[in-house]
């Protein structure tokens, strides 16, 4: 069978960040982009040599804002790229003139190893080695072809079942040991690159998240080979295995007695089944079963600048927050807060669906309630903690500012659209703060402040959606009350629907844009 390694997959939790290392500084090329094959609010970004072969490949699962996970056994700790021995010193100087902190060069096995941090801290060795193939090195804008990452070096993995682990490569994998260290069983496959066993007894376990390495992929010349390796766990009661068509290769995915995470993947088919090899990585691909509504897909993923592109720099503020950039924008900007236990990308499908072309900026709640977001803490299912409203509601009036600032928004062109929770803190910002924001939208909203002022809110447009079916319905009069007394400019409609929203509210909204010539 095919030896080797074929990718191997991390999670990051900014994608520009990532980006800007991998192609910016590393030089690698972008060669693939799709949506997560598990997750549809994923993006999944593969980055290779010039013809994306297998062997050079590092892809990356973006959990964007996601939590940190933390490397421990169980779990693959470094990868390895190789470069030409005598490129250690542009390398070296090449991160001076990035400001990433370099260590060595070390001599580990016999060759020169420069040792890095990726941004989400995950360990990038530099290689210097002429012990791999070169199938096709990607000379970028600042960096020679004769000093560029030729493919993976390897990785290593760190376990408390040292000789299982290193057995298992061995067995199924067709790696064979070729050195040691009084820690590290290195295994070599035949075309070269390594995999370093590393004992990690007595070490903590790992747990998912960014900043993580989540499997190692390799080689597999077919299909058949695929399913025979399959076979061949199955008869040894090697745990589970899953095997899946990810369109670019067929692959296995089972774990080792350390409990890391491999997959087995076919050379073939290859990226270049559905772009052109020379424009590799310039499209978005979703999976097939995510293609009936690509629109509400693809608006949640996050979106970045390859190096040299215009960007737009992501501000520091005090909650988290997601932009979608449409390619043909007009001037109208839609602040979206979802209900309880959204996050700031559950709107944006939503206000895509209102206007296609306004930009789309989803907040999250800072507030949890059983580890879900919300927008301030809740007592009971009509009460909630009024010191948690004020104190979320002057934090969302600094966001509000420092996003104006920060990223031009426009007051008049600027349209608060809340939904539930989200309607909640809308309303009672407006309440607070008067003249804040001028353009709202408040979907299955009630009354959570008490002890309520009653500002000047003239000039202000609001627009209040109650659905007659909505078992909270019967509190929003109250706040459309106390709305109707500030002198803004209100309506209120009672639409056929419940505690959802849905195509009735997109026309309500649009009809009451135009009526108000946002």
């Amino acid at each position: 069978m095919t030896s080797g390694i074929h990718h191997i997959t991390l999670i990051a939790r900014k994608v520009q960040a990532n980006v800007d290392f991998y192609l910016g500084f590393l030089g690698l090329r972008l060669v693939k982009r799709t949506g997560g094959y598990e997750d549809p609010n994923q993006l999944h970004l593969f980055y290779g040599d010039a013809a994306g072969s297998p062997g050079s490949l590092v892809t990356f699962l973006m959990w964007e804002d996601g939590s940190p996970g933390r490397v421990g056994h169980g779990q693959p700790s470094e990868i390895a790229f190789a470069i030409p021995p005598e490129s250690t010193g542009f390398w070296l100087t090449r991160a001076l003139q990035f400001n990433i902190q370099a260590t060595g060069p070390a001599q580990e096995f016999g060759e020169p190893v420069l040792r890095l941090k990726d941004p989400d801290g995950v360990i990038v060795k530099l290689v210097g080695t002429n012990a791999l193939a070169e199938p096709a090195p990607w000379a970028s804008r600042d960096i020679p072809e004769t000093d560029a990452i030729r493919r993976l070096r390897g990785a290593t993995l760190l376990t408390e079942k040292p000789k299982e682990t290193a057995h298992f490569l061995q067995n199924h994998f067709g790696y064979s040991e070729t050195g040691a260290t009084a820690t590290i069983r290195r295994l070599t496959s035949k075309c070269g690159d390594v995999i370093d066993v590393r004992d990690a007894t007595g070490f903590w376990t790992s747990a998912p998240g960014t900043g993580t390495i989540d499997h190692i992929a390799f080689r597999a010349p077919d299909e058949a080979t695929v399913l025979a390796v399959r076979a061949d766990l199955e008869q040894e009661h090697a745990g589970a295995t899953n095997a899946h068509d990810r369109k670019y290769f067929f692959s296995l995915y089972v774990r080792e007695p350390g409990g890391s995470l491999y997959e087995l993947a076919t050379d073939g088919p290859g990226f270049a089944v559905d772009e052109p090899a020379d424009t590799l990585g310039s499209r978005l691909f979703l999976p097939a079963h995510m293609e009936a509504n690509p629109s509400a897909t693809m608006v949640k993923l996050p979106q970045f600048a390859l190096p040299g592109e215009p960007r737009l720099t992501q501000r520091d503020l005090p909650f988290i927050h997601r932009f979608y950039h449409p390619d043909d924008p007009n001037d109208r900007t839609f602040v979206l807060l979802h209900g309880s236990g959204g996050n700031e990308t559950d709107m944006l499908p939503f206000g895509h669906q209102v206007d296609p072309h306004a930009t789309l900026l989803g907040v999250r709640g800072r507030s949890t309630e059983e580890g879900f977001p919300r927008w301030f803490r809740r007592l009971s299912m009509t009460t909630f903690d009024q010191q948690d409203i004020r104190s979320e509601a002057e934090a969302f009036v600094a966001f509000v500012d420092g996003a104006r600032e920060g990223y031009g928004l426009a007051p008049d062109k600027t349209v608060f659209i809340g939904y539930s929770n989200g309607a909640n803190m809308l309303a009672a910002v407006m309440l607070l703060y008067p003249g804040l924001i001028r353009n709202v939208v408040m979907m299955r909203a009630m009354a959570a402040l008490e002890d309520a002022p009653t500002p000047d809110l003239a000039g202000a447009n609001i627009l209040v959606l109650t659905g007659k079916e909505d078992p909270y319905g019967k509190y929003a009069p109250t706040l459309v009350k106390l709305l109707a007394d500030t002198g803004a400019n209100l309506k209120a409609l009672d639409i056929d629907t419940h505690h959802g929203i849905g195509d009735d509210d997109v026309e309500a909204i649009r009809s009451w844009m135009a009526e108000t010539g946002l």
